[in-house]
């Protein structure tokens, strides 16, 4: 998948920026270990995670260039995260406090059920 990054322990997932970058969201590669580093690249949002399980992820950050903020670009990642976690049935955690946010203000109950402590 282009924009995935995956040499170590993290995924992370960079989406393309542009005009068509929320339709671009769908960032969750369903393989398993990985790291991403994305030193100078300032033209993609980014969701970094970590499976902590063989069937929990860790929604560890998510990230978008300054001068893209504010166009709800945080919100696709979010939403694309938790909806792969519900499409592979996984268990998630929440350590990045935006998806934390995101669920607050969207508590789906197949969101909701899939939350780890």
């Amino acid at each position: 998948m282009e924009g995935c990054f995956s040499p170590g322990r993290w995924w992370g997932c960079g989406v393309p920026l542009g005009p068509q970058a929320a339709s671009a969201a769908r960032v969750l590669p369903p393989a398993v270990g990985g790291a991403a580093h994305t030193p100078g690249c300032h033209d993609r949002a980014v969701l970094l995670y970590e499976y902590v399980g063989k069937r929990t992820v860790d929604l560890q950050h998510t990230e978008v260039p300054d001068a893209y903020r504010g166009r709800g670009i945080a919100k696709h990642l979010a939403k694309a995260a938790l909806d792969f976690v519900v499409e592979e049935d996984l268990k998630a955690h929440l350590t990045c406090w935006y998806i934390q946010k995101y669920v607050k203000e969207n508590p789906l109950p197949q969101y909701l059920e899939r939350l780890q402590p």
